[in-house]
């Protein structure tokens, strides 16, 4: 019996217009009614996320930055805040990289020194609360559990050459011109597995639905792992079933046969 259902959102629950169906609040309403758990898995800020999901947001649970900030009902359930050593180490090779711009993610709000109208247009889609400041090391009243670059001409081919032999922190490429830089104890997966043990639900009672690299660890802890019909070729590799794209609704044409 599945108690434990848990979505990434960009490229899987939502759409390309970064939408979803109206139909998932009666679908989400049956769930609850089964006792089955909602969680949103996400490289988003936690603000962000909980927009999205506004009328049920102190139902559900929340993984926000790629699992460095796992937050129920308001309530931080786990978290891990980078070293200074760190910070100033990744946004020193941010800035070395000529395409690339550096994102500070923060528990309280996102940090930018860029103003380039096309970057400032892609951190407004994922961060609800952020900070233009004049420099990202200066930044003290905040605890940083994620930095981000951000290469509109791609990360994976451009960026993660630069960082893809470091071993002090998680290095993964979670979209098309985002690079993720987090904690060692840090990814999606490491955050479901201590959802999982703080809830009691096992790996044959969670339903996992992911499309990108930063759902790798993840879709690896549940029985029912579904990779959409748009992932990444390495998640269907890993995955245990497959869904229908995200333009086509996948999430939540296989939520309707549990319910």
């Amino acid at each position: 019996m599945i108690k434990l259902v848990v979505t990434d959102m960009d490229g899987t629950f939502l759409n390309d217009k970064k939408e979803f169906s109206e139909e998932f609040w009666e679908i989400y309403s049956k769930m609850e009614e089964k006792g089955i758990k909602f969680v949103v898995a996400s490289g988003r800020q936690y603000q962000n996320l909980k927009k999205n999901f506004d009328r049920i947001m102190d139902r559900i649970v929340f993984i926000a930055e790629n699992g460095s900030y796992v937050i129920e009902r308001e309530k931080e359930i786990y978290s891990r805040v980078l070293s200074k050593e760190i910070i100033k180490k990744y946004v020193g090779i941010g800035r070395r990289i000529p395409t690339t711009n550096v994102v500070l993610c923060g528990k309280k709000s996102a940090y930018i020194e860029s103003v380039d109208p096309k970057f400032v247009k892609e951190v407004e889609k994922y961060y609800e609360e952020k900070k233009v400041v004049l420099d990202l090391l200066e930044v003290n009243d905040d605890e940083i559990i994620k930095i981000t670059y951000c290469d509109l001409s791609g990360t994976e081919e451009n960026v993660y050459p630069y960082v893809k032999d470091e071993k002090d922190s998680q290095i993964v490429v979670s979209g098309e011109i985002w690079l993720d830089i987090s904690h060692l104890e840090s990814n999606k997966g490491i955050a479901l597995e201590a959802l999982q043990k703080e809830l009691g639900i096992t790996y044959d009672e969670t339903m996992i639905f992911g499309d990108y690299l930063n759902d790798y660890e993840m879709l690896k802890k549940g029985r029912y792992s579904f990779a959409m019909e748009n992932a990444h070729e390495e998640i269907k590799k890993i995955s245990n079933f497959m869904a229908k794209s995200n333009n086509e609704n996948g999430v939540i044409e296989e939520l309707k046969k549990i319910i």
